[in-house]
């Protein structure tokens, strides 16, 4: 059943569902030899947009603070995001629907072997600006210095070109670079887990929010997230359990 009218016009009061696609994490999204989009993000853009029985246009970014800034301008309606308290002034997320691991990565011959090492003066840290590492380690690093990349996939690149110490970002994307250039390894775990969401300007409110926080656990629970990691083949995410709304 189609939801009322004010719901409706709460999530697309273009008449349209504007769904912010970030290229930047490749476990959630990536670009085909079409041109088009495609990934767990968009499967989901989709499918709500089927729900709601609505047109899709998808407002494609590079990076997460993009996607964080086109959501908060309300040039986009729904978006899909790490949850971050700091995001959270402008974006009401819902809960989780996948948990990505967050590592980080160094030259071999490094002499830093465990995460614990890393925050030490004189280290500097590669990521990728508004990333969801960038707003975590802003807060957790004390004595490392960080360093921004322009976006997340282009963190490996500053990290070799400035000769820094430390890149940090979703294991996939690092070891994808490791492989195009010998000579680098992750450290030893994970240093977070990111609970990548989706949502939505705070604006829409709230009848809105808990229309698209119900959405997301019926996504999980009815298993179209796990199917659409498998179809994607990404590895390394894995579907989050049900939960309150973040």
């Amino acid at each position: 059943m189609r939801p009322d009218p004010e719901l409706i016009a709460a999530f697309a009061p273009t008449g349209v569902l504007r769904a912010s696609i970030n290229l930047g994490n490749p476990i959630l999204a990536n670009r085909g030899k079409d041109g088009q989009p495609f990934g767990v993000s968009v499967d989901l853009a989709n499918a709500l947009a089927q729900r709601l029985d609505l047109p899709l246009q998808l407002v494609v970014v590079d990076a997460a603070r993009k996607s964080v800034e086109v959501v908060s301008s309300e040039e986009a309606d729904v978006g899909f995001f790490a949850i971050d308290p700091k995001r959270a002034a402008t974006i009401h997320f819902t809960a989780p629907y996948v948990l990505i691991e967050g590592w980080y990565l160094v030259r071999d011959d490094s002499p830093l072997r465990a995460n614990t090492e890393v925050d030490v003066a004189g280290n500097r840290v590669a990521v990728g600006q508004g990333s969801a590492y960038d707003l975590f380690l802003t807060r957790e690093l004390k004595a490392a210095q960080i360093v921004r990349a322009p976006t997340s996939p282009t963190v490996v690149r500053t990290f070799l070109e400035q000769g820094l110490e430390v890149a940090a970002g979703v294991r996939q994307q690092l070891e994808a670079d490791a492989a195009k250039h010998p000579g680098l390894r992750l450290l030893d775990e994970r240093f977070m887990v990111i609970r990548q969401a989706m949502g939505l300007p705070q604006s829409r409110g709230s009848a809105a929010a808990a229309y698209l926080h119900a959405f997301v656990e019926e996504m999980k629970a009815g298993g179209l997230v796990a199917q659409s990691l498998a179809r994607h083949q990404i590895a390394g995410a894995s579907v989050a359990p049900a939960g309150a709304a973040a």
